[in-house]
């Protein structure tokens, strides 16, 4: 049948089509493995900061603030002893 020896010969479709379907299937299984090594170092990220980097930042900034509040503090009370020196000075 010259219709069936046209197909087999000429008619490229099947085999195309079937490469077509490999090559997706193979682009989308890479490519979720691609996507799941993302998610899983972005996983690690988180838990390092979380664990890790978090304390040390809170610990750090409650260090320098506490350092911060006592120097406010010193500033302060020179601030008011002034203050009181020149009320007592308006005074005389």
């Amino acid at each position: 049948d010259v219709g069936e020896i046209y197909s087999r010969l000429l008619d490229h479709r099947p085999v195309i089509q079937g490469e077509i379907r490999y090559f997706v299937k193979e682009f989308e299984e890479k490519r979720g493995l691609r996507e799941l090594r993302v998610l899983e170092n972005l996983k690690n990220t988180i838990f390092e900061t979380n664990e890790h980097v978090l304390p040390k930042c809170e610990q750090a900034m409650r260090d320098n603030l506490n350092e911060a509040f006592e120097r406010l503090q010193a500033a302060n009370g020179m601030i008011h002893r002034l203050q009181e020196r020149e009320h007592e000075e308006r005074k005389v």
